[in-house]
């Protein structure tokens, strides 16, 4: 058996001092999460951040930044994760956008507001993980990412 981890994106996008997150029902609760989904067959990392910020928020973004690359090793092998976090500049609002259908929310939240469990219970720890990344000031530039298309091995 080969093992494949999955590759996931999300990004940490901030505006008037609260973040862009989605709330979503994961296993039947209740959860919020950065916006963030799976790399797909034929798209870089930076292509998969901005898809999948637009499919979840209706935002269009700009990465800026790499802020963190996370392996969640879970006790299924069939749920590990790599996890590459991004900063991104929201650019504009997409009118009538096609929210996917497991989000039920779209927030901007504060820092507050999102450490309060009150409210909010996480998705994952990689959530929190990924704002204290932000929050440390870990910026990582763009330009370590290479993505190469097509071609032999």
């Amino acid at each position: 058996m080969v093992w494949k981890p999955r590759v996931t994106v999300a990004s940490v996008v901030m505006q008037n001092n609260k973040f862009l997150m989605v709330e979503e029902v994961n296993q039947g609760r209740v959860v919020i999460n950065q916006p963030a989904g799976h790399l797909e067959h034929g798209e870089s990392l930076l292509e998969a951040v901005c898809r999948e910020t637009l499919e979840e928020t209706g935002w269009k973004v700009k990465p800026t930044a790499l802020l963190s690359i996370m392996h969640w090793q879970r006790d299924d092998p069939e749920r590990v994760y790599m996890r590459f976090s991004f900063l991104a500049e929201a650019l504009e609002a997409v009118e009538n956008a096609v929210i996917d259908p497991d989000i039920r929310a779209v927030h901007w939240l504060t820092w507050d507001e999102i450490i309060s469990e009150q409210r909010f219970k996480w998705r994952s720890p990689l959530v929190m993980e990924t704002l204290n990344a932000y929050q440390s000031g870990v910026r990582y530039p763009l330009e370590c990412l290479r993505y190469y298309q097509g071609g032999t091995e």
